[in-house]
């Protein structure tokens, strides 16, 4: 189920999703959103309605010191409460002693980061990302778009990856986040 579409440019961060819950077998278009603010954070979810209720409803975001580098700060304070979070929702899983959770884009500071299941924080240097069932679709979409509009770009990699994969559906949502100079 799902596709999550990033982009960040020029200190300012969108994050688009579908509207689509599957289990394989069947697919349902949902009324609640998976992207979604909390806090100076976007976020867009896929993995679990249930993980995505938890981050956008009980999730405290921590705050970062001013002198603290952001990519620290994910890697850390950020991920440690997601971790907690989960933990306390009942959704993180832990087998052979590693904790597990879901897959989200995550937009702040005029950054985007890709948080696994493993709770590694990436950040592509292509300045977009995605993730869900249609992630490869809409990655080649963003691919294609460099240089056009980043709502347009979203757009069009969550049409691509409706047309090609049968988790994926609209209606479509975007949040954005402005305000970081760079």
């Amino acid at each position: 189920m799902t596709c999550i579409v990033g982009v960040a440019q020029n200190g300012n961060v969108w994050i688009g999703g579908d509207s689509a819950a599957s289990n394989g077998y069947s697919s349902t278009v949902r009324k609640d959103v998976k992207v979604f603010r909390n806090g100076p954070f976007i976020m867009g979810f896929t993995s679990s309605f249930r993980m995505g209720q938890l981050l956008a409803h009980s999730f405290r975001p921590p705050t970062r010191h001013a002198d603290a580098d952001v990519y620290a700060f994910m890697v850390t304070d950020f991920v440690d409460e997601v971790r907690r979070c989960l933990k306390v929702g009942g959704w993180a899983e832990s087998q052979n002693n590693k904790e597990s959770g879901g897959t989200f884009l995550v937009g702040y500071e005029g950054r985007l980061f890709k948080i696994q299941t493993d709770y590694q924080v990436g950040e592509s240097l292509a300045g977009h990302d995605a993730c869900g069932c249609g992630e490869n679709t809409a990655l080649g979409s963003l691919f294609s778009t460099v240089g056009e509009k980043p709502e347009s770009r979203i757009m069009t990699a969550l049409a691509a990856a409706a047309e090609y994969s049968t988790g994926v559906r609209p209606p479509f949502s975007i949040e954005s986040l402005f305000g970081v100079s760079n």
